[in-house]
């Protein structure tokens, strides 16, 4: 959970040195050795060996041991004493024990006549933001329980003839690395629309770089901005601080256009993105199942691969190490960033589950099904959570029904039988210690809503 590398203030060794905790780490490493060396019926496709077979650990190593207390208390006093300790403490720790011990309870939230939430982000530890099909964009507050809708921006090819049109939701809501700007769908869905933050005042619309939805944006850092669209193009917007420094008693925003636009080759509509910070590149998901990797500064296409799926491939996401998380209809694709080989198809274990949102939250796999419920992968173990309470089962989250208009297809097919929300969008708080869930009926005909807080 924890790590501190204690300096002792008085004597020559800290609190935590006790020689016995090496020979305890010695029984550890050899177990595991044992467990590894077990000859298995089915043999691995790669092994990898230890440097040396020697049990014995370099002085230096033995003594850093020694002095590195993994005590969560030492951290805590540590950081409150602003002391020269080198601490660090895992990210996800507070989620996964949360998730192991099954202690996340769901408060529903009331849409009332909204139609399916496509995405989220948290704002702050209170606010959480969320696009609807409706094209609402909507801010709740998680103290309060307040929905606030914050007003739509209209591009200047907006008229009473096409808006009707265009409206085909919001499907991407992202804030950029320092949490200044966010941006979304505009009024037009065809084009793109940027709020300052914390204020949510407008600052500018992007406009004619697209003729069809924009269904997915990324931001590469704090000015530039890359979306995708149905029509197969992918736009480089950039937004400088000059657009939203000045401040005026009336909000008003500016018009700006793409500094590039190309299209993705060899896709049929771009659906999601995502950029790799780690190795510089955007990952651009297409419906015809191919991921596209871009070079992310020269705003080039490198390369494309086919899927193993070309079913329902609508999700997308990046680990911190680089590793891509696809969904699938039946199962989430994991992906080498280096190869573009499949490391692992990480099976739904619910037939006709398929993937509608992922996310990581450290070595966590999240992922959103079409049946109501979350799913928690464990990269390092390479299975699904277990459970800490009953070990025979592993983790899963099921959502409570939100709500569907009761139309006549609602009527004669789905209230005969247990009808179950697609989760859309989750999205985690910065601690991990609290989750936003949201999403609908999954039939695209079907007007509904649902939204939860897990905590």
């Amino acid at each position: 959970m924890s790590k501190t590398r204690m300096i002792p203030i008085y004597g020559k060794t800290p609190a935590c040195s006790i020689t016995s905790r090496l020979e305890e780490r010695r029984n550890r490493a050899k177990a595991t050795r044992l467990e590894q060396n077990r000859r298995t019926d089915k043999p691995e496709d790669f092994i990898a060996y230890e440097d040396s077979d020697s049990d014995e650990e370099p002085v230096a190593m033995q003594k850093e041991i020694l002095n590195t207390s993994y005590n969560f208390v030492d951290y805590v006093k540590s950081r409150e004493m602003c002391s020269k300790n080198t601490t660090s403490v895992v990210s996800d720790y507070g989620s996964r024990h949360i998730l192991t011990h099954e202690m996340f309870r769901e408060t529903p939230i009331t849409l009332g006549n909204m139609n399916k939430v496509f995405c989220s982000q948290w704002l702050s530890d209170r606010q959480v933001v969320f696009g609807t099909k409706c094209n609402k964009l909507m801010v709740y507050n998680v103290v309060t329980h307040k929905l606030d809708q914050i007003p739509s921006l209209m591009s200047r090819r907006d008229n009473p003839g096409t808006i009707e049109q265009a409206h085909c939701g919001i499907h991407s809501v992202q804030i950029n690395p320092s949490r200044t700007l966010l941006a979304t769908g505009a009024r037009n869905t065809c084009d793109i629309a940027v709020y300052r933050l914390p204020t949510l005042d407008p600052v500018c619309v992007g406009e004619n770089a697209h003729k069809d939805w924009v269904f997915d944006m990324c931001w590469l850092d704090d000015e530039f901005l890359v979306s995708g669209s149905r029509d197969t193009k992918m736009a480089l917007w950039r937004i400088t601080p000059g657009m939203f420094e000045n401040k005026t008693d009336v909000p008003m925003y500016q018009h700006i256009s793409a500094i590039s636009v190309k299209d993705c080759r060899n896709s049929q509509r771009v659906r999601a993105l995502t950029f790799n910070k780690s190795y510089e590149e955007i990952a651009a998901l297409s419906l015809n199942g191919y991921i596209h990797i871009w070079n992310a500064e020269t705003f080039k296409q490198k390369l494309s691969r086919k899927l193993p799926s070309s079913q329902e491939n609508v999700c997308l996401a990046v680990q911190e190490s680089g590793l891509y998380a696809i969904g699938c209809r039946s199962y989430t694709l994991l992906l080498d960033c280096r190869t573009l080989q499949a490391v692992k198809k990480v099976s739904s274990r619910y037939s006709g589950c398929g993937i509608r949102s992922a996310s990581f939250q450290g070595d966590v796999l999240t992922v959103g099904t079409g049946l109501g419920m979350l799913m928690f992968y464990d990269l390092k173990a390479g299975k699904y959570l277990d459970s800490s309470i009953n070990s025979s089962r592993t983790v899963v989250l099921k959502s409570s029904k939100g709500y569907v208009f009761p139309d006549d297809e609602y009527v004669d097919n789905i209230q005969n039988v247990k009808y179950v929300p697609a989760i859309y969008t989750h999205c985690y708080d910065t601690s991990g210690t609290r989750l936003f869930t949201a999403g609908g009926p999954l039939p695209a005909t079907l007007t509904g809503n649902y939204a939860g807080l897990w905590q």
